[in-house]
Protein backbone atom coordinates (compact mmCIF):
# COMPACT_ATOMS: atom_id res chain seq x y z
CA UNK A 1 0.00 0.00 0.00
CA UNK A 2 1.70 3.18 -1.20
CA UNK A 3 0.75 5.98 1.67
CA UNK A 4 0.02 9.71 0.55
CA UNK A 5 3.65 11.03 1.01
CA UNK A 6 5.42 8.39 -1.17
CA UNK A 7 3.04 8.97 -4.11
CA UNK A 8 4.27 12.58 -3.83
CA UNK A 9 8.12 11.97 -3.28
CA UNK A 10 8.28 8.75 -5.15
CA UNK A 11 7.81 10.33 -9.26
CA UNK A 12 10.02 12.89 -8.14
CA UNK A 13 13.13 11.01 -6.77
CA UNK A 14 12.78 8.82 -9.62
CA UNK A 15 12.74 11.84 -11.67
CA UNK A 16 15.81 13.26 -10.30
CA UNK A 17 17.61 9.96 -10.59
CA UNK A 18 17.18 9.82 -14.34
CA UNK A 19 19.04 13.60 -14.48
CA UNK A 20 22.48 14.24 -15.02
CA UNK A 21 24.86 14.01 -12.46
CA UNK A 22 25.47 17.68 -13.80
CA UNK A 23 21.78 18.51 -13.68
CA UNK A 24 21.72 16.69 -10.28
CA UNK A 25 24.20 18.96 -8.93
CA UNK A 26 22.89 22.11 -10.67
CA UNK A 27 19.68 21.30 -9.06
CA UNK A 28 21.18 21.03 -5.62
CA UNK A 29 22.94 24.07 -5.68
CA UNK A 30 19.88 26.45 -7.17
CA UNK A 31 18.38 24.61 -3.95
CA UNK A 32 21.04 25.68 -1.66
CA UNK A 33 21.16 29.57 -2.98
CA UNK A 34 17.31 30.03 -2.78
CA UNK A 35 17.34 28.78 0.65
CA UNK A 36 20.14 31.24 1.65
CA UNK A 37 18.70 34.30 -0.76
CA UNK A 38 15.29 33.78 1.08
CA UNK A 39 16.49 33.71 4.14
CA UNK A 40 18.29 36.79 3.58
CA UNK A 41 15.47 38.67 2.31
CA UNK A 42 13.78 37.72 5.86
CA UNK A 43 16.32 38.97 7.75
CA UNK A 44 18.23 41.69 6.75
CA UNK A 45 17.37 44.96 5.35
CA UNK A 46 17.52 45.26 1.51
CA UNK A 47 20.00 48.06 2.42
CA UNK A 48 22.25 45.28 3.51
CA UNK A 49 21.77 43.43 0.59
CA UNK A 50 22.39 45.82 -1.86
CA UNK A 51 25.99 46.14 -1.72
CA UNK A 52 26.54 42.29 -2.52
CA UNK A 53 24.51 42.45 -5.52
CA UNK A 54 26.88 44.08 -7.60
CA UNK A 55 28.11 47.73 -9.08
CA UNK A 56 24.78 49.80 -8.66
CA UNK A 57 23.24 50.93 -11.33
CA UNK A 58 25.66 49.34 -13.47
CA UNK A 59 25.08 47.14 -16.18
CA UNK A 60 27.14 44.09 -17.56
CA UNK A 61 27.59 43.83 -22.10
CA UNK A 62 24.57 42.29 -23.85
CA UNK A 63 27.39 40.31 -25.56
CA UNK A 64 28.77 37.30 -24.11
CA UNK A 65 31.01 33.83 -25.14
CA UNK A 66 28.58 31.82 -26.91
CA UNK A 67 30.04 28.48 -24.37
CA UNK A 68 28.59 29.63 -21.96
CA UNK A 69 25.06 29.75 -23.74
CA UNK A 70 24.44 26.35 -22.50
CA UNK A 71 25.47 26.68 -18.84
CA UNK A 72 23.32 30.08 -18.87
CA UNK A 73 19.76 27.60 -19.65
CA UNK A 74 21.25 24.88 -17.09
CA UNK A 75 20.99 27.50 -14.57
CA UNK A 76 17.90 28.85 -15.57
CA UNK A 77 15.80 25.94 -15.55
CA UNK A 78 17.44 24.96 -12.27
CA UNK A 79 16.35 27.76 -10.66
CA UNK A 80 12.95 27.70 -12.12
CA UNK A 81 12.72 24.04 -11.09
CA UNK A 82 13.95 24.06 -7.65
CA UNK A 83 12.37 27.59 -7.16
CA UNK A 84 8.57 25.15 -7.97
CA UNK A 85 9.55 22.78 -5.98
CA UNK A 86 10.65 24.07 -2.32
CA UNK A 87 8.68 24.03 0.41
CA UNK A 88 9.45 28.08 1.21
CA UNK A 89 8.43 30.62 -1.12
CA UNK A 90 11.13 31.41 -3.90
CA UNK A 91 9.67 35.07 -5.73
CA UNK A 92 11.56 36.84 -8.28
CA UNK A 93 13.79 38.55 -6.04
CA UNK A 94 14.96 34.87 -4.30
CA UNK A 95 15.50 33.65 -7.95
CA UNK A 96 17.46 36.74 -9.74
CA UNK A 97 19.42 36.77 -6.25
CA UNK A 98 20.62 33.11 -6.50
CA UNK A 99 20.97 32.79 -9.89
CA UNK A 100 23.27 35.78 -10.04
CA UNK A 101 25.03 33.73 -6.98
CA UNK A 102 25.75 30.80 -9.43
CA UNK A 103 26.25 33.31 -12.37
CA UNK A 104 29.16 35.03 -10.20
CA UNK A 105 30.52 31.91 -9.03
CA UNK A 106 31.37 30.51 -12.89
CA UNK A 107 32.65 34.11 -13.36
CA UNK A 108 29.92 34.50 -15.94
CA UNK A 109 28.98 38.59 -15.80
CA UNK A 110 25.35 39.40 -15.61
CA UNK A 111 22.57 42.25 -14.38
CA UNK A 112 19.93 42.05 -11.85
CA UNK A 113 17.20 44.39 -12.42
CA UNK A 114 14.74 45.95 -10.22
CA UNK A 115 11.49 47.57 -11.56
CA UNK A 116 8.20 48.97 -10.31
CA UNK A 117 4.83 49.34 -11.69
CA UNK A 118 1.33 50.09 -10.71
CA UNK A 119 -1.53 47.81 -11.35
CA UNK A 120 -4.74 48.11 -12.05
CA UNK A 121 -6.25 49.62 -8.68
CA UNK A 122 -3.05 52.23 -8.82
CA UNK A 123 -0.64 50.14 -5.94
CA UNK A 124 3.00 49.83 -6.59
CA UNK A 125 4.22 46.36 -7.30
CA UNK A 126 8.17 45.33 -7.39
CA UNK A 127 9.42 42.71 -9.69
CA UNK A 128 13.10 41.81 -10.39
CA UNK A 129 15.02 39.90 -13.01
CA UNK A 130 18.59 38.70 -13.98
CA UNK A 131 19.77 39.03 -17.70
CA UNK A 132 23.28 37.74 -18.66
CA UNK A 133 23.75 38.86 -22.19
CA UNK A 134 20.54 38.97 -23.75
CA UNK A 135 19.17 35.94 -21.83
CA UNK A 136 16.88 36.83 -19.06
CA UNK A 137 17.32 33.88 -16.65
CA UNK A 138 14.84 34.52 -13.93
CA UNK A 139 11.51 36.84 -13.77
CA UNK A 140 10.84 37.18 -17.46
CA UNK A 141 7.11 36.99 -17.34
CA UNK A 142 5.65 40.49 -17.22
CA UNK A 143 9.37 42.33 -17.08
CA UNK A 144 8.51 44.58 -19.88
CA UNK A 145 5.30 45.90 -17.84
CA UNK A 146 8.04 47.46 -14.96
CA UNK A 147 10.00 50.61 -14.92
CA UNK A 148 13.84 49.48 -14.08
CA UNK A 149 14.67 51.55 -10.66
CA UNK A 150 17.80 50.22 -10.07
CA UNK A 151 20.38 47.71 -11.60
CA UNK A 152 23.44 45.90 -9.91
CA UNK A 153 26.34 44.10 -12.41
Amino acid sequence: MTTGLSKFWLPRVRKFAAWSRTEQLLLLEASLFLGLARLAIMVLPFRRIAPHLGQYMAVSPEEIDQENSTELRGIAQAIDTAGRHLPWECKCLVQAMAAKVMLRRRRIPCTLYLGLAKDQSRNLQAHAWLRSGRLILTGRNGMETYTVVATFA
